[in-house]
């Protein structure tokens, strides 16, 4: 079954090249318009990436990034962001919201399309061109933790972990998106909440509570490693 993929993008000459080389490798491309289309997209199926432009005529696909890294469902979904400014203040927003990978217009296709076959390789789906097994090694790397979502509950080799409620966000949010770096601001609004008055350094204490309960369980991994002025990843 091949990759599917949602673009976000308003500019139809754009859309159509872009379709036609992801399509060419295999991979099948649901096209939106404006963010309110893309959202009911998001609703009524099941995609395994987002192409998201940053200006539409009804927002931002920044807007919908943030939205899809706070619902469970989509937390994890890899995410490649398009943009016609090319400044460093969108790009930044947009790695600190979670987006996997940036491109700045005007871009080559094949470039897009090898970025895209990239991001599905690391999300697991086979070679990236519509061949989506996940690999090996991401099944087996799931092995070490269950995440019960309904009784909020997280166990470590069978072990259940003494998490607090934020705790419990944190570990969930790193699981969902294992392997990526998650900036400290994305990890204050999945555990916190945007309105929150916390802070980074909320966010560096919790962390160290998490490494000390998962050592526990575990001596022998370092399970959350940190990445200087990036942020956190959970390396399974």
């Amino acid at each position: 079954m091949s990759a599917r993929l949602l673009l976000l993008e308003d500019d139809p000459a754009i859309a159509r090249t872009v379709a036609y080389a992801l399509e060419r490798d295999g991979l099948t491309v649901t096209h939106s318009l404006l963010v309110h289309d893309a959202r009911q997209q998001l609703q009524r199926a099941r995609f395994d990436l987002l192409v998201l432009d940053v200006g539409l005529p009804d927002g931002s696909g920044l807007d919908l990034l943030r939205d899809v890294r706070h619902a469970p469902p989509t937390a994890a979904l890899p995410v490649l962001m398009l943009s016609a400014h090319g400044e460093e203040i969108d790009r930044v927003l947009g790695l600190e919201l979670g987006a996997d990978d940036y491109l700045t217009k005007p871009f080559s296709p094949r470039e897009l399309a090898a970025r895209v076959k990239a991001l599905l390789r690391r999300a697991g789906h086979g070679n990236g061109n519509g061949n989506s097994h996940p690999a090996a090694p991401a099944t087996s790397a799931a092995a070490p933790f269950h995440d019960d979502e309904a009784g909020q509950r997280i166990s470590l080799r069978g072990q259940p972990l003494p998490l607090t409620r934020r705790e419990y966000r944190l570990l969930s949010h790193l699981l969902r998106g294992a392997g990526r770096i998650h900036s400290r601001d994305a990890l204050l609004a999945a555990a916190w909440g945007d309105d929150s008055e916390s802070t980074d350094r909320t966010v560096d204490t919790h962390i160290k509570t998490l490494r000390a309960k998962l050592r526990e369980v575990d001596p022998a991994r370092e399970y959350i490693s940190t990445h200087r002025g990036m942020g956190y990843c959970l390396d399974i």
